[in-house]
């Protein structure tokens, strides 16, 4: 065990020591970069694009000019000058690996070079993270960076989307950082250069273009690039709440009621077996042949599959869901309550 992690902390220390050769290769660009007039960055970033989208250069070639162009237009326009700690984690974010930094150590900040390298291909780069507040305000504060550098900046919350605009203020907005942020549609939101946005959106956004008929309604564009905030909570906290979108559905309902009624004149003793500890309920071949009986059918798996599947989903809840513990019934509509959280799930 003491080896594993011998080997694995040598293994980091390479990695580090291999992202500080690239670091100071930044750092020797930073006077060229100092030489700049303001006017000249937006021109850079035009021909760094120009290089990378014909292929001229790769990413790794134009890394180095990229993180000196974004670190000196930091230090301009927000007064903060990069760390090499920083530019370190913005080298292991592109790469794709995760990167540990505490509160305070300019998460923001750092990963502003991943995201300005990566759109340089023109394809997007998103920033995913985990409120409604962090998509703005990092959208309104970096926006100020990436529009110096040429670049546009978007950010998408819970069903809103703005565009940071240096034109548009919003003077009663309660923070500097959101008051350039104006409302936009979504389409134009992802078609920005870089993204800022919350996980459950960008999750709903796919499914919602995965459900619609028309192409011209579809809001996002190919999944190119994407940097996860707080990776923990997004991945493992977060995921374990499924995403659940519906769409209106034109079909007689009124089958449902038959096959409630068709699996309480089952026999529970004979008929099917249920499992409270896993939340299983099944037929028989006693309870198959019964409802075969009750629908003059022969071998319901050959002639109607369908409807054997709806019984049973019936059986289900028939057996293992209680009402007032697993759902309620409010104004005619039935809530399903959360099993963990106790909190209704309003339109699960």
């Amino acid at each position: 065990m003491l080896n594993f992690f011998k080997k694995f902390f040598d293994y980091n220390e390479k990695e580090l020591q291999r992202i500080r050769t690239i670091v100071l290769k930044i750092n020797q660009l930073e006077e060229k970069a100092r030489h700049l007039k303001d006017a000249d960055f937006p021109k850079e970033t035009g021909n760094l694009k120009e290089e990378v989208q014909s292929n001229k250069k790769s990413l790794e070639e134009v890394l180095p000019w990229s993180y000196a162009l974004v670190r000196e237009a930091s230090r301009r326009i927000l007064g903060e000058r990069h760390f090499d700690t920083q530019l370190i984690a913005g080298i292991a974010l592109h790469e794709g690996k995760v990167a540990e930094q505490k509160t305070g150590e300019g998460k923001t900040l750092s990963a502003t070079s991943a995201l300005y390298l990566n759109a340089l291909t023109g394809k997007g780069a998103h920033l995913v993270t985990v409120n409604d507040y962090l998509a703005r305000r990092d959208c309104g504060w970096m926006g100020i960076l990436f529009d110096f550098l040429g670049m546009t900046t978007a950010a998408i919350i819970s069903d809103k989307s703005y565009i940071f605009d240096p034109k548009y203020r919003d003077s009663e907005s309660p923070d500097w950082r959101l008051e350039h942020l104006r409302p936009t549609d979504r389409k134009d939101a992802y078609n920005a250069d870089i993204t800022y946005g919350i996980n459950s959106e960008y999750g709903f956004d796919y499914l919602r273009d995965n459900m619609t008929d028309d192409l011209k309604r579809m809001v996002q564009r190919g999944f190119h690039f994407a940097i996860i905030d707080e990776a923990d909570s997004v991945l493992i906290d977060e995921a374990r709440t499924p995403h659940i979108i519906s769409a209106p559905y034109d079909e007689d309902i009124s089958k449902y009621y038959t096959y409630a009624s068709l699996v309480k004149r089952l026999d529970p003793k004979t008929d099917f077996v249920v499992d409270e500890k896993l939340k299983t309920a099944h037929l028989t071949e006693a309870g198959i042949a019964r409802i075969e009986s009750f629908l003059g059918v022969k071998n319901i798996y050959e002639k109607d599959f369908e409807t054997l599947f709806h019984i049973e989903a019936a059986l289900k809840a028939e057996t293992l869901f209680k009402i007032d513990k697993d759902y309620i019934v409010k104004d005619g509509e039935v809530i399903i309550v959360d099993e963990f959280t106790g909190r209704l799930l309003q339109g699960r």
